[in-house]
């Protein structure tokens, strides 16, 4: 239980609110897109951290490949996990492949229904636990993947060197990933502009078509996630993206407590040009989290970038790098 008030999970929630999720957590299309050397001098050997990156919906570790590489480039360990129902455990239907049988993609019943935010915590929990025997631990979440690191750090906040949280949700007052997207400060996300299949509440998992080659849907999509990157780059992205997310993850309660995630050392990285996480509502979520530890507040960097990140990865590399650097 959270020390914060429980808020009731809203049953009626807008349109707007129930679809928000659809792409908001996809893997970096900087990670994506293309591979960079790291730039800067290697770490010291021995006490450099091993970097656990956690992806967002409808991501897979593999996507973040070229920045895993290029942090070990650098002389550091890093990891990128699949959670549950992700990576090698994805479901792709067989209407998914083409041709497409769409009636039949909106209407197929998906495994990701079963799995929990709890499910997430666990699996990275593991991850964390092995990696923490080699050295300092640096838990990354991008988008949606914040609402499982968070919980990780509520579970074994004295395994976790720093928390980074990449445009992503960090839930401290508002109850969930849900609930962010019901605050006025979302107001301008671009979220409901990618469509979903079927009703996410009724199959407790989403599904989004994302090899649709509708020119409206990509032009959506790409406003939404990508808008300032060249098409081949997008065309990436979106090939790395999985077509099903669980819905439960999305309504569970996400939230950190000052007691024990609230100790643990935290960098945000804003993506000022973030249409699926306004940089309103980045900003309000610092500004909570900051104040339920003022003594211990957000590290904050900011990109000029999309929700995706930036189509070439290095910005993203140096600031960790930076970060890794204050724990030798």
């Amino acid at each position: 239980m959270s020390e914060w008030t429980d808020v009731p999970e809203r049953s009626n929630m807008p349109e707007l609110s129930r679809r928000a999720l659809l792409g908001a957590g996809v893997a970096s299309a900087g990670v994506l897109a293309s591979g960079c050397a790291a730039g800067a001098g290697p770490a010291a050997r021995g006490n450099a951290p091993t970097f656990v990156i956690v992806h967002g919906a409808n991501g897979n570790g593999a996507s973040y490949a070229p920045l895993v590489a290029a942090l070990t480039a650098a002389g550091y360990r890093a990891l990128a996990v699949d959670l549950p129902g992700h990576g090698p455990a994805a479901h792709f239907p067989l209407s998914y492949q083409a041709p497409q049988d769409l009636a039949a993609l909106a209407s197929e019943p998906s495994p990701l229904a079963r799995v929990r935010l709890e499910d997430n915590v666990e699996h990275v929990v593991r991850v964390v636990r092995q990696v923490a025997e080699h050295g300092p631990v640096v838990l990354l979440g991008h988008s949606m993947g914040g609402a499982t690191i968070t919980r990780v750090g509520n579970e074994i906040p004295d395994l976790i060197d720093r928390l980074v949280y990449f445009t992503a949700f960090c839930c401290v007052r508002l109850r969930s990933v849900l609930e962010c997207f019901t605050v006025p400060e979302a107001a301008a996300t671009l979220a409901a502009s990618i469509p979903s299949l079927g009703d996410p509440e009724q199959a407790r998992a989403t599904r989004t078509n994302w090899r649709s080659a509708d020119p409206a849907f990509l032009a959506a999509a790409k406003l939404a996630l990508a808008d300032d990157y060249d098409d081949a780059a997008f065309r990436t992205a979106l090939n790395g993206m999985e077509p099903d997310e669980t819905w439960e993850v999305t309504v569970a309660d996400a939230r950190g407590k000052p007691a024990t995630w609230g100790r643990i050392p935290r960098s945000y990285i804003r993506c000022s040009r973030d249409r699926m996480l306004p940089l309103a509502l980045q900003d309000r979520m610092i500004a909570e989290a900051d104040a339920a530890t003022p003594a211990n507040i957000f590290d904050v960097h900011t990109l000029d970038a999309p929700h995706l990140g930036p189509q070439d990865p290095q910005p993203v590399v140096e600031i960790l790098i930076s970060l890794a650097r204050r724990l030798r």
